[in-house]
């Protein structure tokens, strides 16, 4: 069969090359791809934009794609998993009705408010003065949310007033995230530490996928601005057997009833972006519609069962009878960047390697691409260094030996990737 993977970016890189190695897949598209992808066995890319929905369309008709795999927000939202349906092609990923889980987080806090979730209280502002009233009234620390998609950028964790109010001007006077930052959530500073929670759906069931964890800010100590991901790992040691059993049965279970309850029953992946209270109680920050990036590429170095399979279970319905394995070793990615993300930042830089990949380690590409056979930088998140490891510190030290070995004007990475899990590890042991 004839796979087609939507977007360009780490996660996509990593579906291709998983869904590569299904035994039922003879080629794998990708839509647009990067140098990654281009460079992949079995894989080709294709120029046709992951936003360009009567473009993909045609692509998977005259290729005779059998499934196709959404990668990033953006299309799910503008409808691609509708426009799939209504022309008889298979495609993963949750309607537009379904994907307002990620496209607007007012919509998704009213949501979990009315199915008794557990998430920070909140307030849903539109003007500058009821921003100031809402601070003035709940107090700081807060977090400030734009409603719409910002690329993972549209939050902002405030450690006093004056940050806040400034966080709101800029959103709502400023426009400083365009449409998507008309309407505001704050809500409340929730304390714990957070991991991500992703499932494959079939509009009933759920199938979790393997624990995971990323790093959200630009600098170590989790410092700075937010991104959408400097790096990640798998397993999260936060999510223990009864946190995750809570999970499922708190959060995930309710949203599919949810869900389907308003006529949108959710296919696809579904990922919850939760805070693990110091009480082991989890509280829904953010819900995904897809699957995570950098989380995903920690997450394909793991899986040991097919992937592809468990889509088309899916899509079935049939997720009940369906089961993924893990390997045992944990897995870990580190996000190489260019010099000023989540800023501004150059392209074009000429990106050398000196054997990054070995057995157990894969560098997925993000923001690439090949200028005259040359691979060059083409975005802020570049790559994403990934190993395996028997122990989450052994993940790490190969994880960071490889990065070591990638160089180009300007490439910046964090060097504290997968710090809480190693640092829990070190005191158990």
């Amino acid at each position: 069969m004839k796979v087609l993977i939507v977007g360009g970016g780490g996660r996509e890189h990593a579906l291709a090359w998983c869904a590569a190695k299904s035994k039922r897949v003879s080629e794998v598209l990708v839509a647009p791809g990067n140098a990654g992808t281009h460079l992949e066995p079995g894989v080709r890319n294709v120029q046709v934009r992951d936003d360009d929905i009567a473009g993909l369309l045609d692509l998977a008709a005259r290729e005779a794609v059998n499934l196709t795999i959404v990668g990033p927000e953006a299309p799910l939202v503008a409808g691609v998993r509708d426009a799939f349906d209504a022309n008889g092609l298979a495609c993963f990923g949750p309607s537009a009705q379904a994907a307002a889980l990620e496209g607007s987080k007012s919509f998704t806090k009213e949501f979990l408010r009315s199915q008794g979730i557990p998430t920070a209280d909140f307030s849903i502002v539109e003007t500058v003065e009821e921003g100031r009233a809402v601070i003035a009234q709940r107090g700081v620390p807060l977090v400030v949310k734009a409603d719409g998609l910002a690329a993972g950028k549209g939050v902002t964790i405030c450690g006093d007033e004056d940050s806040a109010e400034q966080a709101v001007i800029e959103a709502l006077q400023d426009l400083k995230f365009g449409e998507a930052g008309r309407q505001l959530v704050i809500e409340e500073f929730l304390d714990g530490e957070e991991a991500s929670f992703i499932c494959l759906c079939d509009g009933q069931t759920a199938l979790p996928l393997a624990t995971s964890q990323d790093h959200k800010a630009r600098f170590d100590g989790d410092q700075g601005p937010n991104t959408g991901g400097m790096g990640a790992y798998s397993p999260a040691p936060v999510v223990t057997r009864a946190v995750h059993d809570r999970i499922m049965h708190e959060v995930i279970n309710p949203t599919l009833a949810g869900m389907a309850a308003r006529g949108a029953p959710y296919q696809g992946f579904l990922y919850a972006g939760l805070m693990i209270t110091p009480q082991g109680a989890p509280k829904v920050i953010e819900f995904n519609v897809r699957l995570g990036d950098p989380e995903a590429q920690p997450l394909v170095m793991r899986l040991q069962g097919d992937l592809i399979e468990a889509c088309l279970a899916a899509l079935d319905g049939k997720l009940d009878r369906f089961t993924l394995a893990w390997d045992e070793r944990h897995a870990l990615g580190v996000v190489m960047v260019s010099d000023g993300y989540p800023g501004s930042y150059a392209k074009g830089e000429r990106i050398t390697m000196q054997d990054a990949e070995a057995q157990d380690v894969k560098v997925f590409h993000a923001g690439t691409s090949l200028k005259q056979g040359v691979l060059v930088t083409n975005g802020g998140r570049v790559l994403c260094v990934t190993a395996l490891g028997d122990t989450i510190a052994s993940a790490q030290a190969r994880a960071y030996e490889s990065a070591q070995r990638i160089d180009w004007p300007g490439a910046r990475y964090r060097m504290d990737i997968g710090h809480r899990a190693v640092a829990r590890d070190s005191a158990i042991n």
